[in-house]
């Protein structure tokens, strides 16, 4: 039995070693099922277990998941961008992906998807596989409720929009594909179309009249206006397309309507998808405060 060689692996596996690696280090099946029965070795998922001395962590449980799966498994979703670095808690669920043919078994507290991904979509960090950051960051998004501020964090900080839209066409077709589809539309409009359709179907399902779209306002253009109460609507879309020339456009044109007397209103793409009745609320006190 090589002893350095297994310290050398419970470091890098979070205190985690799995039946095969045990046997393949020269630890006899007797020895492993001894250590299991007296509590030395802790069994987290079936032939996957934690060796005394080695606190359970998050890492240790997202981790145990690939050792059970196997190398040709790919942890996916919101665990892999806690793997990534892209969100800040590791979720109580751990999602999967195994290939087509492959049949793992179901457990309460791990989602098993069976797909072949291509090999672009997988990579190695820290010695487990995990989906690459775009096909991460579209999967995590449509699974979190907050999956369009997630995605809009993930394309500021993380990974470039083509490569999102990419890793989206060689996905397409696998579930939940139709939903990142709507969400890569919205990422990739700018806040004059997307976000502001949105804003007029919800003063439309509120029954709010007298607006106009796109009212001339000097060299600028406001989003929506109701002009007979002086109320300015300016919607902004997804933080990654502020550019510094638009930003700046942007403040300038609401100096303008300041300066001529109009009450002016900002609302993002979050708060349209997130918060649509306080948008709704919003509008309508502006309006009974100028009746």
């Amino acid at each position: 039995m090589n002893d350095t060689a297994i310290h050398d692996l419970l470091s890098r596996q979070d205190g985690l070693i799995s039946h095969a690696q045990a046997l393949a280090h020269g630890v006899s099946e007797s020895t492993v099922q001894r250590r299991v029965r007296g509590g030395a070795w802790e069994r987290l998922l079936p032939r996957v277990y934690l060796v005394g001395g080695h606190p359970p962590t998050d890492a240790s449980r997202v981790r145990a998941v690939g050792l059970w799966v196997g190398d040709d498994a790919t942890v996916s979703g919101p665990a892999a961008a806690w793997w990534h670095g892209m969100r800040a808690t590791a979720p109580a669920e751990v999602i999967v992906t195994v290939p087509r043919r492959r049949n793992p078994g179901a457990r309460s507290d791990v989602q098993i998807r069976r797909r072949d991904l291509h090999p672009v979509d997988r990579m190695s960090v820290r010695h487990l596989w995990v989906t690459d950051k775009p096909l991460t960051a579209l999967e995590t998004a449509i699974a979190v409720p907050d999956g369009s501020v997630f995605l809009d964090r993930a394309l500021q900080r993380h990974v470039r929009f083509s490569r999102v839209y990419s890793a989206y066409c060689r996905n397409m077709g696998s579930a939940g594909s139709a939903a990142a589809g709507r969400l890569l539309v919205a990422a990739a409009d700018r806040a004059d179309s997307a976000a502001e359709r949105l804003l007029i179907e919800l003063l439309r399902g509120a029954g709010i009249t007298g607006w106009v779209h796109g009212l001339p306002f000097g060299r600028w253009v406001v989003d929506l206006a109701f002009p007979v109460a002086r109320l300015a609507i300016e919607v902004d879309g997804w933080a990654w397309h502020a550019d510094a020339e638009r930003f700046r456009s942007d403040r300038h044109k609401g100096n303008a309507l300041v300066r001529g007397r109009w009450d002016l209103l900002r609302f993002t793409w979050h708060d349209l998808t997130l918060r649509p009745a306080y948008v709704v609320a919003e509008i309508r006190a502006a309006l009974a405060v100028a009746a």
